[in-house]
């Protein structure tokens, strides 16, 4: 680890901002390893969102009050400002009373929690329970909050509310059955959490009981907010999936750290989805006998691909040893070679793959611990159904979440703790940010060899097209563009349309990911505007040692801006150009 650097006032209020935040959301606690308050839940309520917003604006006065005594100062003070002026942004537009949308949302982070509290012995199933009896209220005050914003106009869309009511009803199981439910495999089975709590083992008698009873207890919570949403909120639901331009600009600004030109993002995304359809063609001739550049060919690759026994995984067990066997090698490689691009510090030489315990399509990454008891995790949702995996396709996807993507970075930022304030190791931060290294590391993969096969090329090639259609069709429908082509303007059928027609992924995920994006409005886009912003600061990089007639130096390039831990893209920008400096 790097050595330590004397605490300054900025840093203390940065980690104070942290003792606030895991007190207001105890689940951020779980997630950065602070186990204390792994018994609560947030509070979801409208009471809940007004005290955050107070300590939010004292939080502001006391930063820009604190005296910034270096460049690592300067650099907290400005992004954790613009981060904290942004929140009450939100706050003021009504965000907290409407958050609902399949992915991150209030039901999916509560569910979603319990898959990260340690659960070795007795003393951590007591924890468990504890947290278990809170879903309830956590629960009752999320409904007050949706009620008040739907009394204020201020409902989600029609979509959301139908989906995360399903998604609550296949949480709660039996208890979540009715007579015209409509949701298959729900009647008769058991819930999350009973199926969770079914884990304990050999816990004293009391105790499984007490798990027993709360586990019962969240079920019920989940159907009782099925059954709210279906009756209370979706009746005031509006059918138009689309933010709107104002709503979509605070959202965009949010997954970015910065605010981007959202109509010249827009031309953009429609130049970068067609040149990524022509490079895709290109790499598909190559894998069909005789083929040619043209329409019809990466269908006819696909084909060919599929064809083929060797690039094929059953079953889901047969999917995580492969995760793990490719993600160790491209570790124990990347951080080996003699003209290595990275610092692979051996406190994150460890990634552990698993299969989520959820069914509901994605895949993600969970950072390490801070103090690195709880190793980063690749976790792949695999939805019901789906047995057979493509490693062609997959093979990017493991050095987007690993390394040189997710796990680096942001174990690094972890590692970086002599330097680092805990705010900047572990919750500052962008999506653009993130993702967009996750993108930019990709392509840096094929650069060192490691996608050319053809094939493994082509798989990196469908993400890449799948994340430039994703900028044109969040634009586009949150902000009612003109549909490419002419034909009215964007709506959520004509998105679900146009991503079959720009990747090839089975049709569960394709319907998840439009859910996704119609209802978590910004956060698709920023992995490729992040990914050009990455790439045009390397760039400027390049360019500028070019200048000084120096050699440009990519390694000490990828550790100094890793070596920032999580931020804004504008604050990346700034610190990359120097502007922090002699502060």
């Amino acid at each position: 680890m790097t050595a330590p650097r004397p605490q300054t006032p900025i840093d203390a209020l940065a980690e104070r901002w942290v003792d606030t935040l895991v007190a207001h959301e105890p689940t951020i606690g779980t997630y950065i390893g602070r186990t204390a308050e792994n018994g609560r839940l947030p509070d979801y309520s409208p009471e809940g969102a007004q005290a955050l917003a107070g300590v939010e604006r004292a939080t502001l006065d006391a930063l820009q009050a604190a005296p910034v005594q270096d460049a690592v100062d300067a650099v907290t003070r400005a992004d954790l400002t613009a981060g904290l002026r942004l929140s009450l942004e939100q706050h003021a537009a009504g965000e907290p009373l409407r958050a609902l949308n399949v992915i991150e949302s209030p039901p999916q982070q509560i569910r979603d929690i319990f898959d990260l509290m340690p659960t070795d012995g007795t003393e951590d199933w007591e924890v468990v329970a504890s947290r278990l009896r809170a879903v309830p209220e956590a629960l009752a005050g999320y409904r007050a909050s949706l009620a008040l914003g739907a009394e204020r106009g201020l409902a989600p869309a029609i979509r959301q509310v139908r989906e995360v009511a399903a998604q609550s009803r296949r949480t709660a199981g039996a208890a979540g059955a009715t007579a015209d439910t409509g949701v298959a495999g729900v009647a008769g089975e058991p819930g999350f959490f009973d199926g969770f709590v079914a884990g304990a083992g050999a816990v004293p008698p009391a105790l499984a009981r007490d798990l027993g009873a709360a586990a019962q207890a969240a079920s019920a919570a989940y159907a009782e907010l099925a059954d709210f949403l279906e009756t209370t909120i979706a009746p005031v639901a509006p059918e138009a999936d689309a933010f709107g331009r104002d709503r979509y600009a605070l959202a965009s600004e949010g997954f970015l750290g910065t605010r981007v030109d959202l109509d010249e993002t827009y031309e953009w995304g429609l130049e970068e989805l067609r040149r990524m359809v022509a490079e895709q063609e290109r790499v598909a001739a190559e894998i069909v006998p005789g083929g040619r550049p043209g329409p019809g060919i990466v269908a006819e690759a696909i084909a060919v691909l599929e064809a083929d026994p060797s690039r094929k995984l059953h079953g889901t067990e047969a999917l995580r040893r492969w995760m793990q066997e490719t993600s160790d090698r491209a570790v124990a490689e990347l951080g080996a070679a003699a003209d290595a691009q990275f610092d692979i510090p051996e406190e994150i030489r460890t990634l552990e793959c698993m299969i989520a315990p959820t069914q509901e399509g994605g895949i993600y990454y969970t950072g390490p611990s801070d103090d690195f008891s709880r190793p980063g995790r690749m976790w792949w949702s695999v939805p019901p159904g789906v047995t057979e995996f493509d490693t062609w396709r997959e093979l990017t996807t493991v050095y987007h979440e690993g390394v040189p993507g997710h796990h680096l970075q942001i174990g690094q930022a972890v590692v970086n703790r002599g330097q680092l304030n805990e705010w900047r190791r572990q919750l500052a931060g962008t999506s653009g940010h993130a993702e967009g290294w996750a993108l930019y590391a990709e392509r840096l993969m094929e650069q060192l060899g490691y996608l050319d096969d053809p094939a493994d090329r082509l798989g990196m090639l469908d993400g890449q097209r799948m994340r430039a259609a994703r900028v044109v069709l969040d634009i586009g429908v949150h902000l009612g563009k003109p549909r490419p082509g002419g034909g009215g303007v964007w709506d959520g059928e004509f998105a679900l349309d146009f991503m079959r027609q720009n990747v090839n992924m089975n049709d569960g995920f394709v319907r998840f990911e439009v859910n996704r994006y119609l209802g978590w409005a910004g956060q698709a886009p920023s992995y490729k505007v992040g990914q050009r912003v990455w790439e045009g600061l390397r760039a400027e990089a390049e360019r500028s040692a070019a200048a000084a007639g120096t050699d440009f130096d990519v390694r000490a390039f990828h550790r100094d801006a890793l070596a920032l831990g999580g931020v804004r893209l504008d604050t990346l920008e700034r610190a990359l150009r120097g502007e922090f400096e002699g502060r």
